[in-house]
């Protein structure tokens, strides 16, 4: 045995079963050890193979997927798969090849000397929970303790660079995997976090409006252990982005997710409440709104999070904040609340008032004959899906803002998306992921042809694999967003936004065609009718063409406006755009 299988086989040990890689010269060593080891799934781009893993990861019950990365531009090509895990505290883990430990001379100041030679580990040591080169070979213990680092408090990416030669090394010194002995690093500890709970107590004695935001630090299994015990407070509860599978669109207790982009019923109520108590979320900028100083404005704040430094980045302004996991917090929680009990049905009145005065699919929206409403679509989407069913909703764009805002979720349903790094041509590798994740679930992508074409060479993927993947391409001739920007804040002075200023798309049937790919265009009828259903669901990969008008609206949203010395001013996360009615405002906004 080589090192290349002495750390394969740690992998296996670890619960990892699948790989996802492109073949290259300086992991060949390794590459061979994984053949019979794992399922091993060559894909076109190594940014499609860590997001792939990443999505893998997140929708799985249980086994765990790697991405396997050649030096030089292997490494390059997926530092943005490696961002955006970052940024959504997702585990994933990244081998790299690197040249022979003898060829390393760029810690002589050279830029290069080896062939595909380059710094992987500084590249990417930002955006990692750990990055480490092993340049001789390393004890599989202390291989092991990095590679669970993916996982250790804030979950992340770790990256681990191979040279060539250490890959081939033979080990004098491997042993069944049974007799490895690597006693689990101890998680971060939580003792002398409950002296926050006489405060919490307080708060919410004295609410008479709160609200519960869960966020992406909820974990499923966590949310379904606690769901019924939420739902038994009363209390309205709100999912970020990253959450949005933690409860059913049909619960009572459900309000909508709020967010820059959120919808806007949901935003409207949690700007009105007394006290928000934010669970597993950062709140970031997108969360809050840009207007984070507005945020909650007449209510107290509590944060959850396990990252202290989130919990003193200054926006927004916190009450109480706990650094804590959140299934550590719930247990408390639940402990705190068993002696408590409020009269909530005044607010809940009116947030459901809220909620009906203010629909998903905005009237304001633009229709076009012949062309699909991207909101109603959505929502009838929403009606065939199974509760089994994997949705990505891509990542960014006019597609991802129809989804997030108008998508009604079942229990049980997996939703993954990464919304923070928000790079288009995310949908089809985490789809992918997904899908051999899960070969028995029906995974949905939804994206739009402009993210689509950045990232759409594994559409072979997926019919080499024959997965079960339903992708429906919103196909509106270039970037949706972008192009609605440029006509908000430059008067429809379009540029490099889509066919008509420059932007090459294809002929997406022909497209499809190249690859033995089943495809279809769906028009407006199509969505409504009787078929629909059956053609979602029924097993296998399938692309339907959603036709988009360029001109076609995306409301509501928060808007910006350019004051005389040229900075940005953005509206609360409650004052979207297009401005509602006097009628309507008067009733939705009472506590404001």
């Amino acid at each position: 045995m080589n090192f290349g299988d002495t750390y394969s086989d740690a992998l296996l040990a670890e619960g990892y079963t699948t790989v996802f890689y492109v073949a290259g010269g300086n992991i060949m060593h390794i590459l061979n050890s994984c053949r019979n080891r794992f399922q091993c799934i060559p894909v076109i781009h190594e940014v499609s193979a860590v997001i792939a893993a990443e999505y893998f990861n997140e929708t799985s019950t249980g086994a765990k997927a790697f991405a396997l990365v050649t030096a030089g531009p292997g490494l390059t090509n997926c530092v943005t798969g490696i961002a955006g895990a970052w940024l959504e505290s997702r585990s994933v883990l990244i081998i790299g090849g690197q040249v022979k430990s003898q060829d390393l001379l760029t810690n002589l100041g050279i830029r290069q000397n080896g062939i595909q030679e380059i710094d992987g580990v500084a590249i990417v040591k930002s955006i990692c929970n750990y990055s480490v080169r092993i340049d001789s070979p390393l004890p599989v213990q202390d291989f092991v303790k990095a590679v669970r680092k993916v996982e250790i408090g804030r979950p992340g990416p770790v990256f681990i660079e191979l040279c060539l030669d250490v890959q081939a090394t033979p080990n004098p010194l491997s042993s069944p995997q049974s007799e490895i002995d690597i006693p689990h690093l101890l998680e971060i500890s939580q003792s002398g976090q409950v002296q926050y709970l006489d405060s919490l107590k307080d708060l919410l004695e004295s609410a008479e409006r709160p609200v519960i935001l869960l966020g992406g630090g909820v974990s499923r299994l966590v949310a379904n252990r606690y769901l019924p015990f939420l739902e038994g407070l009363g209390i309205p509860i709100m999912t970020t982005w990253n959450a949005s599978d933690r409860i059913d669109s049909d619960s009572p207790l459900f309000f909508g997710r709020p967010n820059t982009w959120g919808q806007r019923s949901a935003n409207i109520i949690l700007q009105q409440s007394d006290l928000l108590i934010a669970i597993g979320t950062r709140l970031g900028i997108q969360q809050t709104g840009f207007n984070w100083q507005e945020f909650v404005p007449a209510g107290k704040i509590v944060q959850v999070d396990i990252d202290e430094n989130e919990l003193k980045k200054g926006h927004p302004n916190v009450e109480l904040p706990i650094c804590s996991t959140s299934e550590k917090f719930l247990m408390h929680f639940k402990e705190l609340s068993s002696s408590m009990s409020k009269d909530l049905s005044t607010w809940l009145d009116f947030a459901g008032i809220v909620r009906e005065l203010c629909p998903l699919s905005d009237d304001q929206n633009s229709s076009h004959e012949g062309f699909v409403n991207p909101y109603n679509f959505v929502m009838e989407l929403s009606t065939v899906l199974d509760p089994k069913s994997i949705v990505i909703p891509c990542s960014s764009g006019g597609a991802f803002t129809t989804m997030m805002q108008a998508f009604n979720q079942k229990l049980g349903q997996k939703i993954v998306t990464n919304k923070g790094l928000a790079s288009m041509g995310y949908g089809l590798s985490g789809a992918i992921g997904s899908a051999i994740a899960n070969p028995d679930s029906n995974v949905v992508l939804v994206e739009g042809d402009g993210g689509f074409s950045q990232n759409l060479q594994d559409i072979g993927t997926v019919i080499v694999n024959q997965l079960n993947l339903k992708i429906f391409l919103y196909s509106n001739e270039g970037y949706a967003s972008i192009r609605m920007t440029q006509k908000n804040y430059f008067g429809g002075a379009y540029m490099g936004c889509d066919t008509t200023t420059g932007l090459g798309l294809p002929d997406w049937s022909k497209l499809f065609d190249a690859f033995s790919f089943p495809s279809m265009t769906l028009g407006p009828s199509d969505i409504d009718s009787t078929d629909f259903q059956e053609w979602v669901n029924r097993p296998g990969p399938m692309a339907f063409i959603i036709p988009i008008h360029p001109e076609q609206t995306y409301f509501p949203k928060i808007t910006s406006s350019i004051t005389s010395n040229g900075q940005m001013v953005s509206n609360p996360l409650h004052l979207m755009m297009p401005q509602l009615p006097e009628e309507i405002s008067k009733l939705v906004f009472r506590y404001i």
